[in-house]
């Protein structure tokens, strides 16, 4: 039986409507996949060093902390101990702490800064200290933060885009000596904010330009 001229006419309209959605599908899939594709590498491309020095462990804690917050916002997260630092090239932000001992920064994160002194021109630094360690002595907290502003201004080079000043630890049962007869007087004490802690590593992915900021102006977490 042979088929009408119309017939096939229509046949051959519809294979071409069929031809052309699907090559608008395949289109649109590619272009969706590719989509998801680059916003997965640009997520994983938002790598932080989060560098401590710690001399007890008390900086350690915080940094870990502040890792944590910056994990939950989506952020690779690198936690190192400042001398086991080789590299710095793969990173685009980094975050590096360190204690006050004995009005200096702690010598870790004096080599560190030296060491890594090009890299950590070149992406935005965010620093922390852990220094006071006297519930309720303003004169300490004051004297704490000029001394860190002493070591940056040694230190002309580095521009970090926010600096903080936390609360020291003074766990007696962890120190070594000369340190142990040294502050022997000093009480035990714990002036780690927590809150505030959490509260600083929250507005990292922002003030590190990881992330953008509401339309509010305040920061996307």
């Amino acid at each position: 039986m042979k088929v009408s001229g119309i017939f096939l006419s229509m046949i051959f309209a519809f294979t071409l409507v069929m031809a052309a959605a699907g090559q608008g599908i395949r289109a649109e899939n590619k272009k969706g996949v590719s989509t998801v594709k680059i916003a997965q590498e640009n997520e994983m491309d938002q790598q932080v060093l989060v560098a401590y020095a710690s001399k007890y462990g008390s900086t350690q804690e915080v940094a870990e902390a502040v890792a944590e917050v910056l994990r939950g916002r989506g952020l690779e997260v690198d936690l190192q101990h400042m001398p086991e630092v080789r590299s710095l090239a793969r990173y685009d932000a980094f975050v590096l702490g360190a204690p006050l001992y004995m009005f200096r920064w702690h010598k870790d994160a004096r080599r560190f800064l030296s060491r890594h002194r090009k890299a950590l021109t070149k992406r935005p630094v965010a620093i922390f200290a852990l220094g006071p360690i006297t519930p309720g002595d303003a004169e300490e907290w004051q004297a704490s933060c000029e001394q860190l502003d002493k070591e940056l201004a040694r230190r002309p080079w580095l521009t970090p885009v926010v600096v903080e000043m936390f609360g020291g630890r003074i766990d007696h049962s962890k120190m070594s000596f000369p340190y142990s007869l040294i502050m022997s007087e000093v009480p035990a004490s714990d002036l780690r904010d927590w809150t505030a802690i959490r509260a600083w590593a929250g507005k990292l992915p922002v003030v590190l330009q990881l992330e953008a900021p509401k339309a509010d102006g305040t920061d996307a977490g």
